[in-house]
């Protein structure tokens, strides 16, 4: 490993011995080998910390730190502060990643200079893959700037499906809302990336398995569901200290109840009226200011429960949204009955997900193409 490695992978490690020895085996077997490692293991109780000593003692790249338990964000912290490569990546250590994803991620980082190369990703249930396609194939196989495509604002965070570049991070100092447990963390780090990166580079390939076989939930614990809404709360913070909050309100207030929408239909009963008289008190400050603007949002259900708890009481609305619950378990129970009596819809996915990985080869032969070049030009040079 170089004193400055191309990229340094944190790995932050809480009671995961099941799997992080095929976490760590994906990593250390990485194609690209100028990297460094950052193990964070945050007060684990089972063998992890063993399975870490021992993949430190077979490989110098690895970086083991062991501390007390503080969270997911403060771990992550502490990993953005000991990091020494030119870009950074994560890899939770219940995922897995293919052994050539770090190499094909920078060197799509190298040849655009991109502040952030983010891809798709695959869910792993049951040791089997189904590739997530979460990104626009719009938006693929060039350079953009975030804040001309907003939609890149409401993509879900997945802040381990990409690169990124170090010195963009500390510059911006971007780091992580230390609050406890391991929920949402990913949110503030995620938007304070769009909100201050102009040169995003997205491929529609994707190199990390997202394991779902085990999710841990946060929807059982009221203080859990709530740090949801402190991450929106530092965002809030973060750009106004940056003098772009007013710029990007609009958008910021969008993401925001979309991140509350998934919410709201995933939380006990018990937990709802009081999150969703947080929320209608955070939204007529909005509208009182102007924030709220229909285009915005994503898709009209969710503008529409907005607007539904702006205008009745926050019991009402709890039963509205009950109800709502009902319709929409009805909705997707028959939409699995139809696509599974449908071949010709099944036909017609499956074409479009050649589609699109055909996109994704032709960016991988671009961007092979143009290192080429550059490598030549280099030579012809010296």
């Amino acid at each position: 490993m170089s004193k400055t490695p191309k990229v340094s992978i944190l790995v932050p490690i809480y009671n995961v011995e099941k799997y992080l020895r095929q976490c760590l085996e994906s990593i250390v077997n990485q194609t690209l080998e100028d990297i460094e490692i950052i193990c964070l293991n945050d007060g684990s109780t089972d063998g992890s910390l063993d399975i870490i000593k021992e993949f430190a003692a077979n490989d110098k790249r690895i970086v083991a730190v062991d501390k007390e338990n503080s969270g997911y964000g403060d771990s992550m912290n502490q990993g953005l502060k000991l990091a020494t490569g030119k870009y950074i990546g994560i890899v939770e250590s219940d995922d897995f990643v293919d052994v050539d994803a770090f190499e094909r991620l920078y060197n799509y980082a190298r040849v655009y200079d991109a502040e952030v190369v983010r891809a798709n990703y695959y869910f792993n249930k049951a040791s089997k893959d189904k590739k997530n396609y979460y990104l626009d194939p719009n938006e693929t196989g060039r350079v953009i700037d975030p804040v001309r495509h907003t939609s890149i604002f409401y993509q879900a965070p997945a802040i381990w499906s990409a690169i990124y570049k170090r010195e963009f991070l500390r510059d911006n100092k971007i780091e992580f809302l230390p609050t406890p447990g391991a929920s949402y963390q990913d949110t503030g780090f995620n938007f304070k990336v769009w909100a201050m990166a102009h040169r995003v580079y997205f491929t529609s390939e994707a190199f990390l398995h997202y394991r779902i076989d085990n999710e841990a939930s946060s929807i059982n614990s009221p203080g859990k569901v709530l740090n949801v809404c402190y991450e929106y709360a530092e965002i809030e913070r973060y750009l106004k200290e940056r003098n772009v909050l007013e710029e990007l309100q609009p958008i910021l207030q969008a993401a925001k109840f979309g991140a509350y929408y998934w919410n709201i239909y995933r939380l006990k009963a018990k937990f709802l009226p009081e999150f969703l008289q947080k929320i209608k008190t955070e939204y007529q400050e909005a509208q009182s200011n102007g924030w709220l603007m229909r285009e915005f949002f994503e898709g009209k259900p969710q503008w529409e429960l907005l607007d539904y708890l702006l205008k009745h009481s926050v019991g009402r609305t709890a039963w509205h949204v009950r109800l709502s619950r009902i319709g929409l378990k009805l909705r997707e129970s028959t939409k699995r009955l139809w696509i599974g009596t449908h071949p010709t819809y099944q036909k017609q996915k499956l074409i479009s997900e050649l589609i699109t990985e055909l996109g994704a080869e032709n960016d991988l032969l671009k961007t092979r193409l143009k290192f080429l070049e550059e490598t030549r030009h280099d030579k012809a040079k010296s």
